[in-house]
């Protein structure tokens, strides 16, 4: 697979700035030579008592679909969850090798399950944690499906769960139908690097379960990071991917060496992702003279196949240092609005309703000056409801839709 590197940035700071803003955009296309990437499936359902009826029938149509699409000899398994985890497919805690005997069985052992119990998150993703802990596969995806609060447990043990997880592997969080809350599957995705999402009608459970294991099917190279090397005395404030969805970065890094560290970014098939990287300079820099503020790399199984450079010079002339990237600025833009979006909807529920109504009529801004016009029919919604009753599945689905960015297109952008 071939990989290309683009960083955009205004390199002009002015006298005593020490903070640069990259947006590096990393492109793969073709395959992979060699062996094909070995992988594992892990699909988690909520099986709790608020799952009886429609919701339980489709979410087993929707993982009898996935189990279908999943090649030959793709280790799977299947857990129900409700206040405790428990296999589903195989009985034993194992993963299983995809036939089209083993997925005739687990269709089986998925139809006869039943709606029953209550809900604990954080017991479903541990038991999901050792499944993959037993096997080799290049690529470990997991999904889990839960219509309800996670009642079972604090919010806090779940994202100690979380940290144990962390780095072991992918997590896509779905809440289907109007009891779930965004924030068990917004923390799911930032610390295991997946997305999140609502999907209100459960007959659409089935497309977006196969949408995931296809492109799943379809990553072609695994181990691949972003390798950032930093001048002395400079330091990281944070590495986000901004597109397709917003997830955090920093915490994963690996310390490569003194000055080089490693941010894991999961599998790849043909795409396209966008990482801003922030970085904090030394001081004592004078005017005109120019240095490298970062040195960035695309590095597959600790090969580097794609770099570029992050230069910085100090100027006195406010036009130059004042002028924002595009790219960079679209992005900002982007961060800005899902922090809006959720400092506005913790107002909300806090009973803030004056600072609720602040930071949402800005998030509104932000989405429509985006294109963003599903966001901003969302937030308007919200808007529309404070001071009276609101159906609180508006609120869950701006909170995880506020994740998703639209991706920058060139116009005119004369700053590198």
């Amino acid at each position: 697979m071939g990989f290309q590197l683009h960083v955009d940035h205004n390199k002009y700071l002015p006298e005593g700035g020490r903070t640069i803003d990259a947006v590096v955009s990393v492109s793969a296309s073709g395959g992979k030579r060699g062996p094909a990437i070995t992988a594992a499936e892990v699909i988690m359902i909520d099986c709790s008592s608020s799952m009886e009826g429609e919701k339980i029938i489709e979410a087993k149509r929707a993982t009898n679909q996935a189990i279908d699409l999943l090649r030959d000899e793709v280790a799977f398994a299947v857990v129900a969850g409700t206040t405790q985890a428990r296999m589903v497919y195989p009985a034993n805690q194992a993963l299983m090798a995809a036939s089209p005997a083993t997925r005739a069985d687990a269709r089986e052992a998925v139809r006869r399950l039943v709606a029953r119990g209550g809900t604990a998150i954080g017991t479903w993703l541990e038991l999901a944690n050792e499944l993959f802990q037993g096997g080799q596969a290049d690529v470990k995806h997991a999904i889990l499906l839960t219509d309800g609060h996670n009642v079972g447990q604090k919010h806090e043990e779940l994202l100690a769960t979380l940290e144990r997880c962390r780095g072991k592997f992918v997590c896509e969080s779905r809440g289907v139908g109007d009891g779930w809350s965004a924030e068990p599957l917004n923390a799911i995705a930032d610390v295991l690097l997946g997305t999140a999402d609502g999907l209100p009608d459960a007959k659409t459970l089935a497309a977006d379960f196969q949408q995931m294991i296809e492109s799943v099917m379809g990553k072609t190279t695994a181990g691949v990071s972003l390798r950032l090397w930093l001048p002395r005395g400079a330091r990281i404030r944070f590495v986000k991917q901004v597109f397709p969805d917003i997830l955090p970065l920093t915490e994963n890094g690996t310390v490569v060496s003194d000055r080089s560290t490693d941010y894991p970014t999961g599998a790849w098939g043909a795409e396209t992702r966008d990482y801003h990287l922030s970085i904090e300079l030394p001081p004592g820099k004078q005017l005109d003279e120019e240095m490298l503020a970062g040195f960035v790399k695309v590095v597959v199984e600790d090969q580097e196949v794609a770099e570029g450079l992050i230069v910085a010079c100090w100027t006195a002339d406010a036009t130059l240092s004042t002028k924002m990237n595009q790219r960079v600025a679209h992005y900002t833009g982007q961060l800005e609005l899902n922090t809006y979006t959720q400092e506005g909807l913790a107002a909300l529920a806090a009973g803030r309703k004056e600072e609720a109504t602040a930071k949402l009529r800005r998030a509104a801004e932000l989405a429509d000056a985006s294109g963003r016009e599903d966001t901003v029919r969302m937030i308007r919604k919200v808007l529309t409801a404070v001071g009276r009753d609101m159906s609180g599945l508006d609120a869950e689905m701006a909170s995880v839709k506020s994740r998703k960015t639209v991706q920058w297109r060139k116009k005119d952008d004369s700053v590198s």
